[in-house]
């Protein structure tokens, strides 16, 4: 018997994964292969598995009969960019990528090596959900998965990349990692399937509707990455890792550069001159950091705040941006949902925080009030005040009311503020502000209106702009806009070795 031929045998087996036909299949329906996967995402040939020979122990329902090497995941660590990776990749070929008991263990055993050994899990996600016939072990599979996510976070990063079906207690172990992405067309995530959804509550809805990733990227906020398809979803994903380090020990990687003249007049001419004119924040951020670094997150959600990656003198950075082009720029519950998940993320991974702040406050209306807008803006609160990484606001116009408070302001924590001289920092804006002090003055007199205009220029001169705020240290300096990226450059080098301890404790009880 030619042992090496069994091998060899074995190992072709375990590639064919559920058979030709059923690879054919997903071709068919423009799906890569879990293998097709992990090629164009590792480096080339550092792909090492693990379990490849896996077979289930079911033993009822006809599953002796029918056995597939592997047990429908591929699972293994490699490199990408030269950095180790952890990956799983689920094979909807075998059993429709249904999670087994042997299934479930694959999966934690690279998470368990992940963790030991610092360095980020990547999950291909494409499954069916429970294998049924396993009934009680493989949902206690899924519970082994959640629990190692939980105690993966906030120490090495998580990625799921959803390329398929993801239904029922399968949604809950990318819910709990850092960063969502999914695949127009063919990926759909849902609790409950639109049949059920049909029996209980009468709604007719397509699995796109209920759950595409055009529906998670806009509405619901489930997916942070909406894709045109396999291949811009892998890519995305070594773009993403290009901004994160492997752990919560080590620092985001940095690319090399030489500082020259970093003075930017470009920006001397973003702000309107009328001051309830919108403009995009992103032409302020992209004229702050390196040229074509910035790398959006959430992009189609909650529109009025931007968050993303960028670099800055090649040094990785978080940012976070009221839009003006939305909304005017107000904070609202999912505004502040995103933003607060994006500054923990940051903060757990050592990347620094850089805040673009306008904002004429928090969205009023009972829509907002009877959702807990007070408890939704609270989260962004907290996780600002929470973060220990260095952090940097600059208020290009507005910063009125508590919004101003939230959103990175000196109170709570932040290590360099900036205003450029457009700067708008008040209670409120000048007419509701002028309304409410100056109200029996306006009433009593003989045109209401002009003094009402009287008194709005009156707070405006007073209050509207960003001398008072610096003189009480609140604002570190009033600078050009042309000088924001020369002083940021400056702040951030600064604040490389900073160390900023949480009180001792179990944890915080952030208001959920």
């Amino acid at each position: 018997m030619d042992k090496f031929k069994i091998l060899d045998e074995k190992i072709a087996e375990a590639q064919l994964g559920g058979g030709q036909s059923r690879i054919d299949s997903q071709h068919k329906k423009g799906k890569l292969t879990a293998r097709e996967r992990i090629h164009f995402l590792m480096d080339e040939g550092s792909f090492e598995e693990i379990g490849m020979f896996v077979t289930h122990r079911s033993v009822e329902f006809g599953l002796e009969r029918e056995k597939y090497l592997g047990d429908g995941v591929v699972t293994g660590y490699g490199t990408i960019s030269g950095r180790l990776v952890y990956v799983f990749a689920q094979d909807f070929t075998v059993f429709g990528g249904s999670l087994s008991e042997t299934h479930a263990e694959k999966i934690c055993k690279i998470m368990d090596l992940a963790m030991k050994n610092g360095a980020p899990v990547i999950g291909l996600n494409d499954s069916g959900g429970a294998r049924i016939q396993e009934g009680v072990v493989s949902l206690g599979g899924y519970a082994d998965i959640f629990y190692r996510n939980t105690r993966a976070s906030g120490v090495i990063p998580q990625i799921s990349a959803i390329m398929g079906p993801c239904a029922g207690g399968a949604v809950y172990s990318p819910a709990l990692t850092d960063f969502v992405l999914m695949v127009e067309k063919t990926s759909y995530m849902f609790v409950t399937g639109p049949n059920v959804v049909k029996t209980v509550t009468h709604e007719e809805v397509s699995s796109e509707e209920l759950g595409g990733a055009t529906t998670h990227a806009t509405k619901s906020g489930v997916t942070h990455f909406a894709c045109a398809n396999g291949i811009e979803c892998i890519n995305y994903i070594k773009k993403l890792l290009s901004y994160i380090p492997q752990n919560c020990e080590e620092l985001p990687p940095s690319l090399p550069y030489e500082i020259g003249n970093e003075s930017r007049p470009k920006l001397n001419s973003i702000i309107p001159s009328n001051a309830n004119q919108p403009y995009d924040i992103r032409d302020v951020i992209n004229g702050v950091i390196d040229e074509e670094s910035f790398f959006e997150v959430h992009k189609d959600f909650a529109e009025n705040i931007v968050v993303g990656f960028a670099r800055l003198a090649g040094k990785s950075l978080g940012i976070i941006a009221n839009q003006p082009a939305f909304l005017a720029g107000v904070l609202d519950i999912n505004s502040s949902l995103k933003a607060a998940r994006f500054v923990r993320f940051c903060d757990s991974f050592n990347i620094p925080l850089l805040v673009f702040e306008d904002v004429p406050g928090f969205l009023p209306g009972t829509d907002q009030e009877w959702n807990g807008v007070i408890t939704h803006g609270a989260k962004l609160l907290y996780a600002f005040c929470e973060a220990t990484v260095p952090r940097i606001t600059v208020i290009t116009r507005k910063a009125y009311g508590g919004a101003y408070d939230v959103m990175n302001s000196k109170h709570i924590g932040a290590d360099m503020n900036y205003a450029w001289p457009t700067a708008e920092i008040a209670v409120m804006g000048a007419k509701g502000a002028a309304e409410i002090i100056f109200k029996s003055e306006i009433a009593s007199s003989p045109d209401p209106e002009a003094k009402l205009k009287e008194k709005e220029l009156e707070y405006l001169t007073h209050f509207a702009n960003p001398y008072r705020a610096a003189e009480r240290g609140f604002i570190d300096e009033v600078i050009k806009p042309e000088q924001t990226r020369e002083k940021l450059i400056k702040a951030f080098k600064m604040l490389e070795n900073k160390v900023d301890k949480l009180p001792r404790k179990k944890h915080g009880n952030i208001p959920l």
